[in-house]
């Protein structure tokens, strides 16, 4: 799960796994497996930033004891 702002300055946790596009136009336009679109106030820079952090502490999570 990552933090991203809407542009209304609204914050809400948005489950990475289900992201299918990122793209800038100038906005960033975060498209869904279910075809729904955000636009929120992060860079697609951040976006991958974030989703890669939250993939990598998954796998930290699921490492054998």
């Amino acid at each position: 799960m990552i933090c991203v702002t809407r542009l209304n300055g609204q914050k809400f946790i948005l489950n990475a796994e289900l992201i299918r596009t990122v793209e800038e136009n100038p906005d960033t336009i975060i498209t869904l497996i279910s075809g729904e679109h955000m636009v929120v106030k992060e860079s697609m820079t951040e976006i991958v930033r974030r989703s890669i952090e939250y993939g990598r502490h998954l796998r930290k999570l699921s490492e054998p004891g």
